[in-house]
């Protein structure tokens, strides 16, 4: 984890922390100490039990008052049912978007590019920048589709499924979701919403195979 500086403090510390938490860092069962944690972030132990307190509502720190705060365990159930909702979202904001033709040309083109990133994140097996190069890959369309309900969703419970999906990115399995990004491209060209749906739905549900 890095020194974080003068900013959104609670923001930028429960980011810090659930990065850790998703690369391994933080292994599933670590105790948790805000002292310890608040240390090593250069912050004030405030911050840090407010970064804590979001990342139990995500389910990725559990808390037992008087008794311990530790990283949750990653149990298949409710990283499935989290994947569920995600999934669907996902796929509903494309199938939207694509129906009502709101996707552009520049669109289309952030999305090759952040599918090439990805490409390049996996061939240099670096699944952090695999991970950012896919979310920039499935934002174009949820940003583009602008629903709050929708884009609320996927916020809320993306983070329960993150260390799916960073153990995903650092297999050589996941190269097949390069080809499944190309022709999700390919069907939004074609304004086929129905396929471009299906494929991105098909596209999440590899995520159950880290299950």
């Amino acid at each position: 984890m890095q020194y974080i500086g003068y900013g959104s403090l609670k923001d930028r510390a429960a980011a810090e922390i659930r990065s850790a938490i998703v690369r391994g860092d933080l292994q599933p069962g670590t105790a948790i100490k805000d002292v310890e944690l608040a240390e090593k972030l250069g912050l004030s132990r405030t911050p840090v039990r407010e970064a804590l307190a979001t990342l139990t509502d995500e389910g990725l720190v559990e808390t037992k008052p008087h008794a311990y705060t530790r990283v949750t365990a990653l149990e298949a159930e409710p990283v499935r049912d989290a994947l569920v909702v995600v999934r669907q979202m996902h796929s509903l904001a494309t199938g939207l978007v694509v129906y009502q033709r709101r996707l552009t040309d520049e669109d289309l083109t952030a999305m090759r590019a952040a599918n090439e990133a990805f490409k390049k994140a996996l061939d240099a097996d670096d699944a952090d920048a695999a991970l950012a190069a896919d979310d920039a890959f499935h934002a174009v369309t949820v940003h583009r589709c602008d629903n709050f309900a929708i884009t609320a969703t996927i916020d809320r419970f993306t983070p329960l499924v993150r260390r799916a999906e960073h153990s995903r990115f650092s297999s050589p399995a996941a190269r097949h979701s390069v080809t499944q990004h190309q022709q999700i491209i390919e069907a939004c060209e074609q304004g086929d919403h129905q396929r471009a749906s299906v494929l991105v739905d098909e596209n999440w549900t590899t995520l159950e195979d880290e299950l």
